[in-house]
């Protein structure tokens, strides 16, 4: 009976995420290689994001407001990083070097995380995970006014993406958002590695 009812409730919630994602819209950008479905089109914003090492790489936001719940995605394009790690003028001489641009990259969802959690509240869920067989990083957390905060963190071909969505407490988990992340090849279509994926950057010589 017990098992019955799990089922029950199971299918339930299925069904109304369900009805939820009917009224969004797919968005496609091919520029930053992703596709995603929304409450809209969203506002769509070109900054500059500072690393770790205090590196301005140029990002995107896109982002969904659909009061009282907030929604975005921030893609960071490292495509160009040796030159722009070579060129900056803040280096000490502990990261001065040509490995200094991977290392970077390869902290960048490190990096993404520690800037969620700083932000404050308790941390509920905060492990590795993966879409597509990309690497990547899952975030949960519950702010001061009982809003709850969920992210993903994903490298892949020299793009970071980085996945929040933050809901009111008493509201649904925003996870639908979330999941329906799905990265793109060159050519437009959606793909699935057939091992854990992680960046292709080779560091220093030998």
């Amino acid at each position: 009976m017990l098992i019955r009812r799990f089922i029950l409730s199971a299918s339930a919630l299925s069904f109304s995420w369900l009805s939820f994602a009917q009224d969004w819209t797919e968005f496609v950008s091919m520029e930053d290689r992703f596709r995603m479905f929304g409450p809209g089109q969203p506002e769509v914003e070109e900054i500059s994001y500072p690393s770790e090492y205090g590196v301005e790489y140029p990002a995107r936001v896109y982002t969904y407001e659909d009061d009282p719940t907030r929604y975005s995605l921030t893609v960071v394009d490292y495509s160009d990083a040796q030159r722009i790690h070579s060129e900056r003028t803040n280096k000490t001489s502990a990261d001065d070097g040509s490995i200094y641009w991977s290392v970077d990259v390869l902290g960048s969802i490190a990096y993404a995380a520690w800037n969620i959690r700083r932000r404050g509240g308790e941390v509920t869920y905060d492990a590795f995970h993966y879409i597509q067989r990309v690497d990547g990083h899952q975030l949960q957390i519950t702010n001061a006014n009982q809003s709850r905060t969920y992210a993903g963190i994903y490298l892949h071909d020299l793009r970071l993406y980085i996945v929040e969505a933050t809901s009111p407490a008493g509201r649904p988990p925003p996870t639908i958002f979330q999941q329906s992340l799905e990265l793109l090849n060159e050519d437009g279509e959606t793909f699935n590695y057939r091992y854990l994926h992680t960046p292709d950057i080779r560091i220093g010589g030998g």
